[in-house]
């Protein structure tokens, strides 16, 4: 008895996907739309809108080459959106104008005629400390980023170093000196209304101007030299000490220089430091003092923050974040 057979089931060719007409674009493959205004949109540069011809995503956002621009306002946010700013500067002003308000209200009080001194050598003492807070603001600046490991995304989404550093200066430089200026601004014109009686003579419009413009372009500059260690060093504690060591060592090691052999030394560490020179942008033609006067420190703390910035970013751009 045989087995009987059954015709097998009839193979059926797989469906294939609708060719475009002969002469068309070759489009990747779009699902049915929705009837509206968007489904009659013709396809660009070869593809539909959203799919690569490969059927990667395409992102509707454009794409443009990042500029100085968009590095100073991404250095803008990171710097006003951090505890370390707020505080920092505030206790800056707090000493800047709080010290020198002081000052001038002991002189007021005390009736001492300054003689031939300018009332606006009240604002030296406040800048003697405020300076402290410039320059830990300008490591703190780089330095915290290296901390906290925050430097990896700034250069991945910035891979062009001297970009960075350039916005990093230009903000810090800029914030620092605005605020510097409406300090001393304040504290020069609240001295001189209180000591013009004690006064021989009204200060110059050029010492005005080295009173409150040049010691505030002096200070941010010097703010510069700390955002350059801060960068060398990679460090907040360690590149603060250095800074402070560069504005108090030369008068101290000037202070143990007392033999004669010593002398030119010891006159070239004083005339040269730093609280030297920042007194001298108070002097006037009456009261003198030594080593550089009128605009000269400006300059010098310009170099120097020149050279500092020029090594900070040969460091960037050999180490690795």
């Amino acid at each position: 008895m045989t087995t009987p057979q059954h015709p097998a089931p009839p193979q059926h060719a797989p469906q294939q996907a609708p060719q475009p007409p002969a002469g068309a674009p070759a489009y990747a493959h779009q699902a049915p739309q929705a009837p509206g205004p968007q489904a009659h949109q013709a396809p660009q540069a070869g593809y539909w809108p959203g799919q690569a011809p490969g059927g990667g995503y395409v992102s509707p956002i454009p794409i443009r080459r990042a500029t100085l621009g968009d590095a100073l306002l991404s250095e803008w946010t990171k710097i006003r959106s951090v505890r370390s700013t707020v505080w920092t500067l505030g206790v800056m002003v707090l000493l800047v104008v709080g010290i020198g308000l002081l000052v001038a209200v002991g002189f007021d009080s005390s009736g001492n005629s300054m003689h031939d001194g300018s009332p606006l050598f009240v604002g030296f003492f406040g800048l003697l400390l405020g300076i402290i807070c410039v320059i830990t603001l300008g490591v703190l600046t780089i330095s915290s980023e290296y901390g906290t490991g925050l430097i990896r995304t700034t250069l991945t989404a910035c891979p062009n170093r001297g970009r960075v550093l350039a916005a990093k200066a230009v903000v810090f430089f800029l914030l620092t000196f605005t605020i510097m200026v409406l300090c001393t601004v304040l504290v020069s014109m609240a001295g001189w209304g209180l000591l013009e009686d004690q006064s021989s003579a009204a200060p110059t419009g050029e010492e005005w101007l080295r009173a409150t413009v040049g010691v505030s372009l002096y200070t941010a500059a010097l703010g510069l030299v700390a955002l350059a260690v801060g960068t060398l060093l990679r460090h907040s504690a360690g590149a603060i000490t250095v800074m402070l060591g560069v504005v108090l060592l030369p008068l101290v090691l000037a202070m143990f220089m007392a033999t004669e052999s010593l002398g030119d030394i010891r006159k070239a560490l004083f005339e040269y430091s730093i609280p030297n020179q920042l007194a001298a942008f108070y002097a006037t033609g009456a009261d003198p003092v030594s080593g550089p006067t009128g605009w000269t420190p400006l300059w010098i703390m310009a170099g120097v923050a020149a050279v500092a910035l020029g090594g900070a970013y040969a460091s960037l751009v050999k180490r690795d974040a």
